[in-house]
């Protein structure tokens, strides 16, 4: 047990190191993963060749695929196409179903970009249209909101996920189809149903510098079609592949190629090309001004991947420590689903850290070995920690700040939009993968 102590010590000494201090998230990490190394017994040479371990298995599965997330985003938003994706949206929607397609937008968004840039881009948007619609904007605010917050915990390429699928060695589609099926409730209750029930939802006040967003002209915008394959071309890829190789033996040269195809890292690249080719070659822009966009998003980036890459030595260390292993045996006689120990763990450690993408894979490494011990499918974990890693956070949670300013709203407000739309979303997250956990 000295070992789980430890663990959980580590763990409030980062709170510390990050409220406290304001300690760089990679400085703060390692001196964790060092300090539970050190204390829980890992022999002193040892400790080295696991934070090499922890730092280089995240980034080896995470680096490409996080990087071209970030430069198709950044395509995205530079050509018109997010605006494009919007406008058709909630043209074709029209006043009685816009919350419906804001939340698709929101989704797609989501996945395409980092979530800041998301919540940046579509807020002046939806401040726009609620001014047009005549409808309070705090109903249009946070369907969209629930969409990009769901959209960016569950689905590749964002880090989150995608370091959740390296950690427990998930099958990707599986993750998209389970994350589809996990998603639908989530935006019903969260996004629908909150802002039509919760109380005061009128009279929320807004600050008065907020603007609409800038616009492109029509004539300058791409197409829906080419601006919605964009996003969709990675997880149309893996689910295709993964259909088509259950046709053919493992050992078929047809097998072999459409499990290169399917693989996160190739199909990120073919979206990259799409993008390229549909949004900017189109345009007449060339090679190299797609060098120059690579560029900056790969600058904007690089501090996203450093701090998940960092979290890995705390994973490490978990495991190498043994700590992981008493996780086990303690959830062992407890009888509540090892899904709902999981979703907790990583809810408190979200709660503690206010990182989302830190509690996913710093829990990773605590509940992994639940997944061989129970049986369980590794994507409904993937699933399961990554609602947990979207649940409700304090006033220190960059994503509580930024909906809280953005607004110029009061801490109560906040708690009540922002922090009940995340906890909704993570708790019917939980829930829908202990029905779907009943029929996998």
């Amino acid at each position: 047990m000295i070992q789980l102590v430890w663990v959980l010590v580590g763990i409030c000494l980062l709170v510390i190191l990050n409220l406290k201090f304001k300690m760089h998230n990679m400085l703060s990490l390692l001196l964790v993963g060092l300090f539970i190394a050190l204390t829980a017994g890992i022999p002193i040479d040892k400790i080295i060749t696991a934070v090499e371990t922890g730092v280089g298995g995240i980034f080896g599965k995470l680096a490409i695929i996080i990087l071209f997330g970030a430069i198709i985003g950044k395509i995205m938003t530079d050509t018109g196409a997010s605006q494009r994706i919007a406008d058709t949206v909630i043209d074709k929607c029209g006043t009685k179903f816009l919350p419906v397609g804001l939340m698709f937008i929101g989704v797609i968004f989501g996945i395409a970009m980092f979530y800041e840039v998301a919540f940046l881009i579509s807020v002046p948007l939806v401040l726009a249209v609620a001014k047009k619609a005549k409808v309070p904007y705090m109903k249009l605010v946070i369907p969209i909101v629930v969409g990009c917050t769901m959209g960016h915990s569950l689905f590749p390429p964002q880090p989150g996920p995608v370091a959740l699928v390296a950690a427990f060695d998930a099958d990707i589609s599986k993750v998209y189809i389970y994350g589809i099926l996990a998603i639908i409730p989530a935006l019903l209750c969260a996004g629908l149903l909150l802002p039509k029930f919760l109380p005061g939802i009128k009279e929320i006040p807004l600050n008065s510098m907020l603007k609409p967003a800038p616009t492109m002209p029509e004539d300058q915008l791409p197409s829906f079609a080419a601006s919605i394959s964009i996003p969709l071309t990675p997880a149309v890829v893996m689910i295709a592949s993964s259909v088509i190789k259950e046709f053919f033996g493992e050992k078929t040269t047809v097998y072999k190629v459409f499990g290169f195809i399917g693989s996160a890292e190739i199909s990120m690249l073919l979206a990259l090309f799409a993008a390229f080719f549909l949004l900017m070659h189109s345009k007449g822009q060339t090679v190299a001004d797609l060098t120059h966009k690579m560029e900056e998003a790969i600058g904007q980036v690089g501090n996203v991947l450093i701090v998940i890459c960092s979290g890995g030595i705390i994973k490490e260390v978990i495991i190498e420590s043994g700590a992981a292993d008493h996780i086990v045996q303690l959830v062992s006689s407890i009888p509540v689903s090892p899904f709902i120990i999981a979703w907790i763990i990583t809810a408190i450690i979200r709660v503690l850290t206010g990182q989302g993408a830190v509690a996913a894979i710093t829990a990773a490494g605590m509940v992994a070995p639940l997944v061989t011990q129970f049986g369980l499918d590794p994507a409904l974990m993937v699933i399961c920690v990554a609602c947990g890693s979207n649940t409700i956070t304090l006033m220190y949670d960059g994503g509580f700040l930024l909906f809280k300013e953005t607004f110029g709203i009061s801490m109560k407000d906040t708690f009540k939009t922002w922090g009940l739309l995340e906890l909704i979303n993570s708790v019917v997250g939980l829930l829908a993968v202990l029905v779907i956990d009943l029929f996998v």
